[in-house]
């Protein structure tokens, strides 16, 4: 696929859309081609990116004959909450939206989570253009139709499936990243890379200099790849009944920490890494029917070598395996049989592992915890 195409997204119970990998200032055009009305138009935001981006947006809004009204959020994964929500609920209903009225997310993943839940509940469902700003969001979150908010008892516990009419997603603005949220971003695409795409991870470990410097001629071909994969496993399976679940590598480890460290404490990346540290030491314990101990097999040290580039933060020591361990309970991945672990079975190719021993889980939080 041509770097610079659009990537088709087509899910089964939703019209089709395209990602774009390309300037913020196609927005105009890319949203009258996915069918959005030009006319009153939400824009919600956070205070870091409305500094940087709002105005510009705005006026690409007005250039093609809308007419931009804002609402502003603090930024941080607290703001993904009720009340937050409901707050935005008040806003949008007191400016008589119709049917029509688009909604345009314009941030990163909270942003996303929380305006896509927004567009999808507010009578019953208004149109939806993602305007990713963080790297996390344009390799993952603003593809597929997921949205939510947090609850006490679990991260992204309250949601809806809501597909947008379109996405679109600049490289260049991840140069105004801070390095920790970049680092935490390529997160999401190693986790592609490692569940779906071997030669995408070695693609990755050879460019990571340029990446974590923010070169924009290695981002845009990145982000172009990391969404395609993303975009080609959302088609086959929209609502996670069968190959999106390998989209949680390392997610059912990663939320548990954030739930237990506090939200904010890490960031979503930061906790994912540390996840796919312990989903890959228990792939290789699956693998040799025992705890795999503290050296990987050769298949995955080179995978736990790539995640480790993303250098997250040390864990606080008063977390317990134990306590992280029981805190997977209430992950929105438990059927009723249990949890489910998405796992290795090579770098590339990923598999469901269900009824998994509670030693080798815990034994798998040792080593991911261990730095």
């Amino acid at each position: 696929m041509n770097p610079s195409s659009p990537i088709p997204v087509r899910p089964a119970d939703a019209a089709d859309y395209a990602v774009h990998v390309e300037g913020l200032d196609a927005l105009p055009a890319r949203m009258a081609e996915g069918g959005v009305r030009v006319g009153r138009t939400l824009v919600i935001t956070d205070e870091t990116v409305g500094a940087l981006y709002l105005d510009r947006v705005v006026s690409l809004i007005r250039t093609g004959g809308g007419h931009a009204e804002a609402h502003v959020l603090p930024p941080g994964e607290a703001t993904k909450s009720p009340a937050h929500l409901a707050a935005l609920y008040d806003w949008a209903l007191g400016l008589g939206i119709d049917r029509q009225t688009p909604v345009v997310a314009l941030g990163g993943g909270v942003v996303g989570d929380l305006a896509g839940f927004a567009a999808a509940t507010l009578l019953r469902g208004l149109p939806l253009v993602h305007v990713p700003t963080s790297l996390i969001a344009q390799v993952d979150s603003s593809i597929g139709g997921k949205t939510g908010i947090n609850h006490a008892v679990g991260k992204n516990l309250v949601g809806a499936f809501h597909q947008p009419a379109v996405v679109l997603a600049d490289p260049s603005v991840l140069r105004t990243l801070a390095p920790r949220d970049l680092r935490s971003g390529l997160a999401e695409a190693v986790k592609h890379a490692l569940i779906a795409d071997a030669a995408f991870a070695d693609a990755l470990a050879a460019s990571w200099d340029a990446l974590v410097a923010a070169e924009v001629d290695a981002l845009g071909p990145m982000v172009h790849r990391a969404a395609s994969i993303k975009a080609q496993i959302v088609s086959a399976d929209v609502r996670e009944q069968g190959e999106r679940a390998l989209l949680n590598f390392g997610h059912t480890f990663g939320h548990a920490l954030e739930r237990e460290a506090g939200y904010g404490t890490l960031t979503h990346g930061e906790a994912v890494a540390i996840g796919m540290r312990a989903a890959l030491h228990l792939s290789a314990s699956l693998r040799a029917g025992r705890d795999a101990g503290g050296a990987l097999p050769a298949p995955f040290r080179s995978a736990a070598a790539l995640v480790d580039r993303i250098d997250p933060p040390a864990v606080d020591p008063a977390l317990s395996v134990r306590q992280l361990t029981e805190a997977m309970a209430s992950d929105k991945k438990r059927d009723a049989g249990g949890l489910r672990f998405v796992v290795l079975d090579a770098v590339g190719r990923a598999r469901i592992a269900e009824g998994v021993p509670r030693p080798l889980v815990e034994a798998a939080w040792a080593f991911a915890l261990r730095r």
